[in-house]
């Protein structure tokens, strides 16, 4: 049994902490701290199936699967670091810095259209897309790339879209579609982000 107690605390979220995987900075643990395991199990199948289809994981980070812990079951997956070493930060989080933003806007110009693409050619479904669930992995001092951390899956009650390739890409768009509003919403003042998002 994996023993946590000691280890870094890298996220957190409304069920479920993220903690550096003990003796291993390339990956990281998610336990659940409110309610039962049924998302870890839920993502597990979701991620066998991406496997299976033989996705790139560019733009996903890697399952690597669940594990016992002293806390729980926990999901494995890769721990997103930028070019530094240091744990890339989530999307929200720079969204929320203003002195940034301009600095952002050729990197996001960039990384937004990249990550939908990605989501439609590799028919990636998310529960939903969340600026705190998707991380930017500075890949440079100034360019980096979009990496969705958590909310991976599809709840519906019969997933046909995890097999038909023509449902999932319009799921995708209507996500994205929501997604972009949701931006827009939480950052009314950011003018990068407006024109990031016109273009």
């Amino acid at each position: 049994m994996l023993q946590l107690e000691s280890a870094r605390l890298v996220g957190k979220g409304l069920h479920r902490e993220c903690y550096e995987y003990p003796g291993d900075p390339t990956r990281c643990i998610k336990v659940v701290v409110a309610g039962n395991s049924d998302e870890n199990r839920r993502e597990a199948k979701y991620y066998a199936l991406l496997a299976a289809r033989g996705i790139s994981w560019e733009m996903l980070s890697r399952f690597y699967g669940l594990e016992d812990t002293s806390m729980g079951l926990g999901a494995v997956f890769e721990l997103i670091r930028d070019h530094d070493g240091g744990v890339s930060h989530t999307l929200e989080q720079y969204l929320a810095r203003p002195s940034a933003n301009e600095g952002l806007q050729q990197t996001l110009s960039l990384a937004l259209p990249a990550l939908r693409a990605y989501l439609l050619r590799d028919r990636v479904v998310t529960m939903t897309l969340k600026s705190k669930n998707i991380l930017l992995q500075m890949t440079t001092g100034n360019s980096g790339r979009l990496v969705i951390v958590d909310n991976v899956g599809n709840s519906d009650f019969i997933p046909l879209s995890n097999y038909i390739g023509l449902l999932a890409r319009a799921k995708i768009r209507r996500k994205w579609r929501r997604f972009e509003a949701d931006l827009l919403i939480q950052n009314p003042d950011n003018v990068v982000l407006r024109r990031i998002l016109r273009e």
